[in-house]
């Protein structure tokens, strides 16, 4: 592939990573008609794939060495290093010509090296983040936020079509992470706040559903927010954005704060609660802050002092 050639339906996409936000992306991308290969640690999540009619690679070097264009979706830190920097990276495998696009969530320095070394291997690479939950992804309609050479991200328009309702540049390497940090600040803040606020309102002797139900109509909640008040008031915590990668990711937020010497008090505070929930080790979805600010409450509701 030139390197201002266009990714078009023809390429031939290897997808590394077929989780809850992945393997959501890859079938869009399958569906879209897209020639792929893939790949997955757990295989059978790959071989569902396989039915499809899509190839099977045996490891990423194989995937890598298959395709036109590599995009990975993967949980955390030690598995991007696994695939981009190990003795067996993808880097040393993949043809001339090959674009990277990463969609992971990991460290600035980590998005930053992947940018370094694929410069020295002569190929072409993007960071480019992903905003949405399985439902969105499901639909097509996720917000993505890229990273890299602008001409690179331009040319990949035809994937993010597939899979996206909108899609943004946001600067050199590592500013689709920055992004992607940046906003799920608000998303887990705001969802520790909702948490803390329905507390209140239950504390308040407001009924639950009544509660729930107006809160979900006011200006206040983000739409990201308001799908997880219905199925919250359900009590469904069903993972569509797993508590634990949430906790990640106030990780990587806080790090890149206290790299930047920026105190974040209200971050500081969600994170606590949010890594609670996470510690249960249940697989739940991270709006579960709700019912454990509802316990809490219930358990350790203090009257307030008159003045």
């Amino acid at each position: 592939m030139f390197a201002n050639e266009k990714i078009g339906i023809s390429s031939r996409l290897g997808f590394i990573g077929l989780g809850f936000l992945g393997s959501r992306i890859a079938r869009r991308l399958h569906a879209a008609g897209f020639p792929m290969v893939v790949y997955d640690v757990v295989h059978s999540r790959a071989m569902e794939f396989s039915k499809l009619g899509a190839d099977v690679a045996a490891s990423p070097t194989e995937l890598a060495s298959q395709a036109d264009v590599v995009l990975s979706c993967l949980p955390d830190e030690r598995a991007v290093e696994a695939v981009y920097f190990g003795k067996d990276s993808v880097f040393r495998y993949a043809r001339p010509g090959t674009r990277i696009i990463e969609l992971s969530t990991v460290s600035l320095e980590t998005a930053r090296r992947l940018h370094r070394l694929a410069e020295q291997f002569d190929l072409d690479a993007l960071d480019v983040t992903v905003s949405g939950s399985t439902p969105t992804a499901e639909a097509g309609a996720l917000t993505l936020f890229g990273g890299g050479d602008r001409h690179i991200f331009e040319s990949a328009e035809a994937i993010f079509s597939a899979i996206a309702r909108q899609w943004f540049y946001m600067g050199p390497g590592g500013s689709g992470v920055a992004m992607k940090l940046v906003v799920n600040t608000l998303l887990g803040v705001g969802m520790q706040a909702i948490a803390e606020a329905v507390a209140l309102g239950e504390g308040l002797n407001l009924p639950r559903e009544l509660l729930f139900g107006v809160l979900s109509k006011t200006a206040v909640i983000a739409p990201a927010h308001a799908g997880k008040l219905a199925t919250a008031l359900g009590n469904d915590y069903a993972p569509q954005f797993p508590v634990r990668l949430m906790r990640k990711d106030f990780g990587l937020i806080l790090a890149a704060a206290e790299h930047i010497h920026l105190p974040m008090p209200a971050t500081e505070a969600a994170a606590v609660i949010n890594d609670l929930e996470a510690s249960t080790g249940i697989e739940e979805d991270f709006s579960a802050v709700i019912r454990r600010m509802e316990q809490d409450g219930e358990l350790e509701h203090v009257s307030p002092s008159v003045q």
